[in-house]
């Protein structure tokens, strides 16, 4: 199908997200246990933004995100290391919103997102360490 041109626009907009995630992985390759975030059509994909929640009490970590060629991550040349976001600890609470959102773009990375993915390429997702309730990584963007 071609994709819309001059200018290029969307065509439907995409919600994807992650399983939990919560083993950790301190490859910094993209390599090892992962969570697909998001994989782009084919004709490409743009992502605005990607959202992080704590599903329940967790010990601070790393999250790292990697974009994949769309082949295997288990070859390292596949992925390249993208962006990585600190999560703060967490603390389940049933009568309060204690539980922090971390979102790309980022303070701290404001250049991250969004960005343009080829056909097949896939967001990927590590985090650190070991979590006890996990987090749940939300993409939103659209394909062409």
């Amino acid at each position: 199908m071609a994709a819309n041109t001059i200018p290029i626009y969307s065509k439907q907009g995409q919600i994807q997200w992650s399983g939990d995630l919560k083993t950790a992985n301190t490859a910094k390759d993209g390599t090892g246990t992962v969570e697909t975030i998001f994989t782009a059509g084919a004709d490409g994909a743009r992502v605005e933004r990607i959202r992080l929640r704590s599903l329940g009490t967790n010990v601070a970590t790393v999250v790292r995100i990697f974009i994949n060629n769309g082949g295997s991550n288990a070859v390292a040349t596949n992925n390249a290391l993208y962006a990585e976001i600190t999560v703060a600890a967490t603390t389940l609470s049933e009568t309060s919103a204690l539980l922090t959102t971390n979102e790309f773009p980022s303070a701290a990375d404001t250049t991250a997102f969004p960005i343009v993915l080829p056909p097949g390429y896939k967001l990927l997702a590590t985090t650190g360490t070991t979590i006890a309730a996990g987090i749940k990584i939300t993409a939103i963007g659209s394909t062409y």
